[in-house]
Formats: C-alpha cells, structure tokens, sequence
C-alpha cells in the first residue's frame, strides 16, 4: 500500500505544469530589449561601410576650389559694374556741364563749370595722401569690407547727381578720391589671395598648408597669372559698358562735328592744351529731365547690384584670426611699413613702372580720345574710340596667360615695345579736323594701344604678386605703394593737362625708357641674387581677452578630465612665459631693481628673489658637498 501511494504521488506531481514567476520573463525581455539597442548602437557608431575619408575630403576642398572661383568672377564683376557705371555717368556729366545752353538755361547761377573743375580737382588731387590711410583702412576693415565700402562711395556719387550742387558734388568727388587708392590696393590684394588660397586647396595634403606655414617660392604663381589675367578681361570691358549712355542718351542730342569743330583748325601732336577752338555749345536740344533721372536711377540700381556681388559673394581674403593677427602688430607699425618697404630696391625700381600705368590710362582717355580722336571726328565718335580700346584690352588682356610657358619680363617687355612705337607715330601724326578717311587709322591706334595698356597694366599685377605671393602679410602695403604712385602720375597728368602735345608725349616717352631701364636693372639683381631688404614686422600682440583664441579650450572640460596633450601645451607655455620673463628681467639695470616694472611682474605672477637667496643657496651645496 505504501508503494502505490508513493507511486501515485509521483503521478500527480509529473501532471502539473509548473508555471514560472513572472519575474523570470520580464529577464529575459529586458536581456532581448538590451541585444537589440547595443546592436543599433553599435550600428549607429562604428564607421559606415560606405563612408571614405578621403572621398569626402576631396568633394570638400573641390568646393573650396570653386568658391574662390567664385570670388575671383564676382569681385571682377563687381569693379567691372563699379567702374562702368563711374566712368559713364562722369562723361555724361561732362559733356551736359560744358554745353553753355544747358548751363545757362538749368542752372543759370550755379556756376556748373567752377563745380566741373573743383570736381576733377577732387578726385585727382585727394588720392596723394592715399598712402597714409590705405593700409590702415584695409586692416581695420578686412580685404572684403574696404572694396564693399568704397563701391558705396561710387554709388554714393551717382546719388549725389539727383540733385546738382556745389555741396553735394564736390564732397562726393573728394570721397571718390579718397576711395580710389584704398578700393584698387583691396581690389589687387584680394585677387593675389585668392590665388594663394586655390593653391592650398590644391595641395591640401602638403605639409607646409596644413601647418600653415609660409608657402615655396613659385607654388602658386601659375594661379595669379590666371586669376590676375581673368580680372583684366573682366574688367577692361567696363570701358565698353560705360559707353552706353553716351550711345543710347546723348549721342542723338548732340551736334554735327562741322559744327562742333567749325573754329578748330590743327590736332594731334601740333596742338597746345586738349582741343583749342572747340565749340562751347556740343548739344543740338536739351535732353529731358525725367530722361537723365531715368538714366541716373539705372546706374544707380547697378552700383547697388555691385555693392550686393562684394557682399554676398565675395568670401574673405584671410581667416578670422589670420585678420585679428594683422590687426594686432599695432596701428604705428601699420601706418610706418608702407614707407619702410620702399627699402625694397625691388618696389624701387618698379616705381617708374607705376607711374607710367597711371600716365598711359589717363592718355589713352584724354589726350588721345580728346586731342586726336574728338579733334577729328567730333564728339559723336567719342564712344567709338573708347569702346575700341576696352575692348581690345580686354581681349589682349589674355596674353598674360603666355607667362605659364614664357619668362615674365615678356608681357611687360611687349607693352613697352607697342607703347613705345605707337608713341613715335604719335609725334608726327597731325591730321586734319574734320575729315572722316582719318576714322580708321584712329581705331587702329586705339586698339593697339589698347593691347599695350592691357601687357602693361596686367603684367605689373602679376609681377608684384610674383615678387610677393610667399608674403601674404605685405600684399596689402604692396598693392597700397603701388596704386599710390598710380594716383601720383593721374595727378601730374591733371597739372599738365594745358601742356603741349608733344611735350606731353616726352614725358610718357622719357617715363616708359626710364621704366624700362629700372625693370632691367631689377631683374638683373635678382639674377645674380642680390638681397634685398625687407623691413620686419612686427609679431601679432593679442589681448588675453579674444575670444577667438579660446576656441580650442573647451569650457566644458574639468581639470580632472585634461588629456595629456593639454598638460604639456601648459608647460610649455609656462616655459614660454618663464623665458619672457627672463628677457624682460635682463632688459633692467639690476636684478631686483625696484622699478615699476619689476614691481607689476612681481605682482601678477613673477616673484623676485628674496634678498640673500644666493648666499642661502651656496650654503646648502657646501653642507651637501661636507
């Protein structure tokens, strides 16, 4: 009996199913749960299988590229846009302020042509002192801003033409003065830049770009010979454009040349002053007033749209803290280092150079256009002559590209050579008033003598930037030199204006041998490898306050957390301060003396030895040497 009863037991215990608790499931849910999110994680953070570095490196520096590319078109544009604009509302200008009708019927008491003359004296006259603000104002304002703010200066004086007066035009010319050195030293630091910067995202595995070091010699020429050749074809068009109004607007108003030149009797090279005997009355009717606020208000929606291009895209010349350094060597040394780098036997030399692009510009505009060109052909030509030679600047402006294969002294050298033979036409050519057979000959000269100012003008950009390119701190004080002696031969050309033709062809003549004598001279010296001397500038002196120094600290770190890395910067920065404090400690009379000086380093960290330190420490090595 006690048998079965323990087998039966054993049957009932075998039927029933033990249930497990729920605690046991909810295990080996949460176990499951915990599988799946480290798995997503893990996912979510190892490196994708797709994802290359290197791929997406290049697609990086590869937009890099194309922005500066960028930069480079809309700055170009920009001055294009800027300058088409200036020179054409200038020459309407002009041409409406000489016509005695129109003085006399709009502006009876006025005094439009004392207005004129003060005008031209203010944006001929004011760029002298350029040199003394130029590299201060492009430091204080950065690259961008300066070109951003003197485009609205230009766009200031087409606003200004809104309402004709003594109070608004002449101010408005002294600030277009004022603007012209700073805008063009910006304007050819920028572009010289950006090819140093296409450069290093060009190379940007070299080693010298990723620390940021001073680039080879000759890295990036082959980029500035580009970007400088690409501004030149852009922007020897606003010549062009600038004609339009005179087309479009005045051209139809104006007067027949038998009637213009009716008391001019001799041109070209016989001639005293710009056009003796010209008409004072050029216009056949006024042209309406709501017609000129149209034309007005054109120009000055496309000096706005040139304010916008320099805005919003052109991107920086330097980095942020790459500004903040040239900011910080201090306004002394920037204002003294333009003067300091005449020192430079290479910017010597050049000088004559500068001075004779300024002399050609304003001849081919004036002294040509007007002594040989209006003189013949009346003014109704006037736009022809002038559309020709931008025109073919601008075409011949590509011929610069010929340096990536050919020895840079070419492109100057061929410039001189055509300027040179154009000039000694020049001398013997009289002709006649009034007669049209002249019409061709004219034009060719204007395109040739287009080509040689595009040789001239370009090559002295791309020179410059090849003399300087590993200089990226001196282009601006460069450039500023340069364009400064620029606005010194515009100056001399304004004086001389009433001189006689050919003595004023002696001097282009006299200017362009002695320019080339001194470029010989200088590319002699750098042959035989002659230092030059280069003034020092200054390091950066930062405050402690910046906060752009601070973006490598992590606020958020504790100092239990610092790596390793981070502890050793510290000491070495403290061995730096401990060596400027020993060198300004030797720069004292005495060692403890009781100076000001020493007594402020005492103060915030560098303690003096105490009185007797030496003798305490003499006394300790003889007890440990006994």
């Amino acid at each position: 009996m006690m048998e079965a009863t323990d087998r039966e037991d054993l049957l009932v215990d075998a039927d029933q199913v033990v249930v497990p608790p729920n605690g046991g499931m909810n295990e080996l849910l949460d176990v499951t749960h915990e599988d799946n999110l480290q798995g997503q994680m893990g996912e979510f953070l190892d490196p994708q299988a797709e994802y290359n570095e290197e791929e997406e490196e290049r697609k990086y520096y590869r937009r890099k590229r194309l922005g500066v590319i960028k930069n480079v078109l809309a700055a170009s544009v920009a001055a294009m846009i800027v300058y088409s604009v200036y020179m054409g509302l200038l020459q309407m200008q002009l041409i409406l302020h000489y016509d005695m009708t129109y003085r006399e019927v709009k502006y009876s008491n006025l005094g439009l042509e004392d207005i004129d003359r003060k005008m031209l004296m203010g944006i001929n006259v004011t760029p002298i002192v350029g040199l003394l603000y130029t590299p201060v104002l492009i430091r204080f304002l950065g690259t961008k801003w300066m070109m951003f703010l003197a485009s609205g200066i230009y766009a200031l004086f087409v606003s200004t033409n809104y309402w004709e007066r003594y109070y608004t035009l002449v101010p408005s010319a002294v600030a277009i003065g004022a603007t012209i050195v700073p805008f063009w030293a910006s304007l050819g630091n920028y572009i010289t830049r950006m090819a140093q910067q296409y450069y290093e995202y060009v190379n940007y595995k070299q080693e010298h770009v990723q620390e940021q070091t001073r680039l080879p010699k000759g890295a990036c020429h082959s980029y500035i010979i580009i970007f400088q050749s690409v501004f030149y074809i852009i922007f020897n068009l606003s010549f062009v454009f600038a004609e339009f109004p005179m087309v479009f607007i005045l051209n139809r108003d104006l007067q027949e040349k038998d009637d213009i030149l009716d008391n001019v009797h001799k041109c070209g090279a016989e001639i005293h002053g710009l056009i003796p005997g010209f008409n004072t009355t050029v216009l056949t009717k006024l042209p309406q007033s709501m017609q000129l606020i149209y034309v007005e208000s054109v120009l000055m929606a496309f000096a706005f749209l040139a304010m916008i291009i320099f805005l919003a895209l052109c991107g920086p010349a330097y980095r942020p803290t790459e500004e903040i350094d040239l900011r910080s060597i201090g306004w002394g040394n920037i204002f003294q280092l333009p003067f300091k780098h005449l020192r430079d036997y290479r910017l010597r030399l050049l000088c004559p150079f500068f001075i004779y692009s300024g002399f050609e510009a304003m001849f081919a505009i004036t002294g040509f256009s007007l002594s040989y060109g209006v003189c013949v052909l009346g003014l109704k030509k006037l736009w022809l002559l002038v559309s020709v030679y931008g025109l073919f600047s601008s075409i011949f402006s590509s011929l610069p590209l010929l340096l990536l294969r050919l020895p840079r002294w070419v492109c100057l050298a061929g410039g001189a050579v055509v300027h040179f033979v154009l000039l000694i036409v020049l001398f013997a050519f009289s002709p006649k008033p009034k007669e049209d057979w002249y019409l061709y000959p004219l034009l060719v000269i204007a395109a040739l003598w287009g080509l040689g100012s595009a040789l001239n003008r370009t090559g002295v950009n791309i020179l410059l930037g090849m003399l300087y390119a590993e200089e990226k701190e001196r282009l601006d004080f460069v450039y500023s030199i340069y364009h400064w002696w620029q606005a010194i031969a515009i100056f001399i050309v304004y004086l001389c204006s009433n001189l006689p033709m050919r003595a004023k062809l002696s001097i282009l003549l006299a200017t362009l041998l002695l320019a080339c004598y001194c470029y010989w001279v200088m590319e002699r010296r750098l042959a035989l490898k002659v230092q030059y001397r280069l003034p020092r500038i200054p390091r950066p002196r930062h405050k402690v306050k910046g906060y752009r120094y601070l973006e490598e600290d992590n606020s958020d770190e504790s100092d239990s957390e610092k790596s390793e890395d981070d502890e050793v910067d510290e000491e070495d920065g403290g061995l730096v301060q401990e060596e400027q404090g020993v060198q300004e400690e030797e720069e004292e009379e005495v060692w403890g003396a009781e100076s000001p000086g020493a007594r402020r380093r005492g103060a915030v960290g560098h303690p003096r030895r105490p009185q007797g330190a030496d003798q305490m420490e003499r006394e300790k090595e003889e007890k440990e040497g006994g």
